[in-house]
């Protein structure tokens, strides 16, 4: 009997130690799993003005973020997570900037400093104005068709596999198809994820346009001047090309989720990287480059105020994506590799103004030139990705057009845009190519274009 008294005393032990040792190695996890839950949170009830119920069923219910608790007071506009009340992390909204994981150090009393935002009354129907769209019927569309694709990307039969939320599809300016999963409509902000790449990456085209930048420009990095790095230009780090370390990995502690869950200056991650091919010769992709990007158009400007007004003033309301915002870190850096919110409709705008070669309604906001730069092959990317945007040179989409070049974000955000078809795609969703056949999905609405 003692024998196994002892037997079991040291099986249990031994379990003991296991589930310490366990929890000693996932306990770090825990503060990125509930800075994602706090923050998205914070950002779905507040930009987005969804419910703490639906965030919670449908945004954060995944493996493991479904593991943190949240709790919302609506007074102070925070949100709460934790994991069975460990790792307790904290957002908070605050008006024209955003959500924002906040720390010990952080003074909820400090006055929050946000973009100066217009919205022009044209008159004009979408895309041009907010008016409804005179009904237009093209001999050379196949209806049916576009409307079996949209629905075939749709879950349908109790299924829960695509997570689709909201389609958009737009030709010749006219929106031809639009859908919605029950709860959202063409009026829900939703988040871009690394979709605000190519956002960010469009400052820079104004940036050029203006005569205030050239691409081959050296980075202006203070950190890079006395080793290699100084050799970096603007050019490679848009098509992130620069050769620089980095680990871009959303399923564990990584430079990435180490940058946007705990970093106050989301600038600085990649800043302190060392070197590991020369710039041209290692494509990698890299959130912390984007950040870096808007660290540089930061310095760019003669004032804060003016960096924040700059990418609104100069196309974002320019072009009447107003239910746009880019979310900003605790140092006030737009986030640019990550978080911006607006409606499918208005993301379809940023579609159509690429799609126009930077023209919209006759005012030039970048040189149609730009759009031949973001959209040529980074070196060693193997067609797949121009200057922050995603292409289809390579053939990564077979039956899709080669011409065809996208924003992508996490969980499947898209705006694809194939001038060779006069379209433009949007899809928003809770996953991507994983569960999504997005080569069918396109093979069919282009097909469509007769």
């Amino acid at each position: 009997m003692r024998r196994l008294i002892k037997r079991i005393g040291l099986v249990l032990l031994f379990l003991i130690i296991v589930i310490c040792i366990a929890g000693v190695v996932n306990y770090p996890k825990l503060t990125i799993l509930t800075g994602y839950s706090a923050k998205h949170m914070n950002s779905s009830v507040f930009i987005g003005e969804r419910s703490v119920e639906f965030t919670d069923t449908e945004d954060n219910n995944f493996a493991p973020v479904h593991l943190a608790d949240d709790e919302v007071n609506f007074e102070q506009k925070m949100s709460i997570a934790s994991v069975f009340g460990l790792q307790e992390r904290k957002a908070v909204y605050r008006k024209g900037v955003g959500s924002v994981l906040i720390n010990d150090d952080f003074d909820e009393n400090a006055p929050v400093v946000a973009p100066n935002r217009s919205k022009a009354n044209t008159g004009l129907s979408y895309p041009y104005g907010d008016l409804p769209q005179k009904d237009t019927v093209f001999a050379n569309l196949d209806y049916p068709k576009i409307k079996e694709a949209v629905h075939s990307i749709f879950d349908s039969n109790g299924e829960y596999v695509k997570k689709t939320r909201a389609v958009l599809v737009i030709y010749k300016d006219q929106i031809v198809a639009e859908k919605y999963i029950d709860g959202l409509d063409q009026t829900s902000k939703l988040p871009g994820w690394s979709m605000t790449k190519s956002i960010l990456a469009t400052a820079y085209g104004v940036l050029q346009k203006q005569g205030e930048i050239s691409i081959h420009d050296k980075a202006p990095v203070e950190e890079w001047q006395n080793d290699e790095r100084k050799e970096i230009t603007i050019d490679d780090l848009l098509q992130m090309n620069c050769g620089l370390e980095w680990e871009e990995d959303y399923g564990s502690i990584s430079d990435a989720t180490k940058m946007l869950y705990l970093d106050t200056d989301m600038t600085k991650a990649q800043i302190d990287k060392d070197a590991i091919a020369k710039p041209g010769e290692y494509w990698y992709y890299s959130s912390g480059v984007s950040n870096l990007l808007s660290g540089i158009l930061r310095k760019k400007m003669n004032s804060y105020q003016e960096y924040l007004d700059f990418p609104y003033r100069e196309f974002i309301d320019k072009i009447g994506m107003n239910s746009m915002l880019i979310e900003t870190d605790i140092a006030g850096n737009y986030v640019g590799s990550s978080y911006a919110w607006a409606t499918a409709r208005d993301w379809g705008k940023f579609g159509l103004l690429y799609l126009h070669k930077g023209n919209w309604n006759g005012t030039q906001i970048f040189n149609p030139e730009w759009v031949d730069y973001v959209t040529t092959p980074t070196p060693t990317s193997e067609g797949d990705y121009g200057a922050h945007f995603w292409l289809n040179a390579g053939g990564f989409y077979p039956d899709a057009p080669k011409d065809m070049f996208s924003a992508n974000g996490y969980q499947g955000q898209r705006v694809f845009v194939i001038p060779s078809k006069e379209l433009v795609i949007v899809r928003f969703g809770l996953i991507g190519d994983a569960g999504v056949d997005f080569n069918t999905f396109l093979q069919e609405i282009t097909e469509a274009v007769q």
